[in-house]
């Protein structure tokens, strides 16, 4: 494998931090810290403007397709600097599902729309008391003519109150083995019978449990084809599953580095211990995700690939933020609502966030038994 980028991509880095430096602004910060809400509907107009909105699509406008080298620089930047970007990010995959098996009206309605960026649409996968086990899910569909009347519950739709729509797993035929029987809809979330309640996370961070009570969703809305949705659901899921969480590492250790140059404790032995520990984690973090990257820029799927990149990365993250919290002290703990909080309140918000990343995308122990089964050819669970 050969990771080294031309002259391009360096200068493609470059335009993207520049980019930022322009549109996130303080206020727009503070604004996603405080609400917890990751989308901005203007930032995203911006990325789109750019072309930066599905950035590896082929595309019949005036933006040129990024090869996967860019898109993997434009998502680090992006990710490090904690821009408003997670409501575009679920809506690229669920846009990716509806490329690939979306009928062709459906197609028509949304995919432009999604390169606009002015289309939004929330995952709506987990529910209260399934967890992880997407397949257990018991959200019910059932056919009604030319439509569907859906009843359920969905947990952790993060966006769900301000996006369009929401990607909606549910069962279609209750007997039968676990994984058929699925069906995948897009429903609007402004119609009868969808009421969305705030959850708040550990990390500050708004998501939501959606519920629906006689909710009418035409078949129109359909993704893919009648009780097979699992294998519809695997392109989005093979996607989450390769998430790169590495630069949330490095903006630990950049805050860390600051704080240690600010007291004068930099070259304590201690301190410089503790970043060549976490430098180097930092480094292997960053290929495991390079390596994903190469195997799609030719024409492979990281399948066990992607869950070892983002295993190793989420909980090195976690382990990163206890350490490095220990080695600052009790000043670490003061959050940037705080005026006297070291670092804009960095390593704090790190502590709290890095513990949700082991369970966003697909758990830790999720990750495991995919790289037994597909890495390892271990049987399956």
């Amino acid at each position: 494998m050969n990771f080294d980028v031309d002259d391009a991509v360096t200068e493609f880095r470059a335009e993207v931090r520049a980019f930022l430096a322009q549109e996130l602004s303080p206020e727009l910060d503070e604004q996603v810290y405080r609400s917890g809400v990751s989308h901005d509907a203007a930032f995203v107009r911006r990325l789109a403007e750019r072309g930066w909105v599905g950035p590896g699509w082929e595309r019949g406008d005036d933006h040129h397709k990024l090869d996967p080298y860019e898109v993997h620089v434009l998502v680090e930047e992006l990710t490090k600097a904690e821009a408003p970007i997670y409501a575009i990010s679920t809506t690229e995959m669920v846009a990716n599902v509806i490329r690939g098996v979306g009928s062709e009206a459906l197609k028509a309605e949304i995919l432009p729309r999604f390169l606009r960026g002015e289309v939004t649409i929330a995952l709506g996968m987990t529910e209260p008391e399934v967890g992880s086990d997407v397949a257990g899910v018991r959200t019910r569909a059932r056919r009604d003519g030319d439509r569907w009347i859906v009843d359920g519950q969905k947990m952790f739709t993060t966006n769900g109150h301000v996006t369009d729509y929401i990607f909606l797993l549910t069962r279609t035929r209750p007997d039968g083995p676990k994984h058929a029987g699925l069906t995948l809809f897009l429903v609007r979330l402004d119609q009868p019978g969808i009421e969305v309640q705030a959850v708040y996370t550990l990390s500050g961070e708004r998501t939501n449990i959606v519920f629906l009570s006689e909710v009418v969703v035409e078949d129109r809305w359909r993704i893919g084809d009648v009780d097979a949705g699992w294998p519809a659901l695997m392109i989005a899921l093979q996607d989450e599953h390769s998430a790169p969480f590495s630069p949330h590492l490095a903006r630990l250790i950049d805050a860390v580095e600051e704080w240690g140059r600010d007291t004068g404790r930099i070259d304590e032995p201690d301190v410089r211990e503790r970043f060549g520990r976490w430098a180097t984690t930092l480094e292997v973090a960053r290929l495991l995700e390079l390596r994903t990257t190469w195997m799609s820029a030719n024409g492979q799927v990281p399948v066990a690939e992607g869950p070892m990149s983002k295993l190793f990365s989420t909980e090195s993250l976690v382990h990163a933020a206890e350490d490095l919290t220990e080695l600052v002290g009790p000043d670490a703990l003061r959050s940037r609502l705080d005026p006297t909080a070291l670092v804009a309140g960095r390593i704090e918000h790190a502590l709290r966030f890095s513990l949700g990343t082991a369970i966003y995308a697909g758990t830790s122990e999720i990750q495991r038994n995919i790289i037994a089964q597909h890495g390892c050819g271990l049987p399956r669970k």
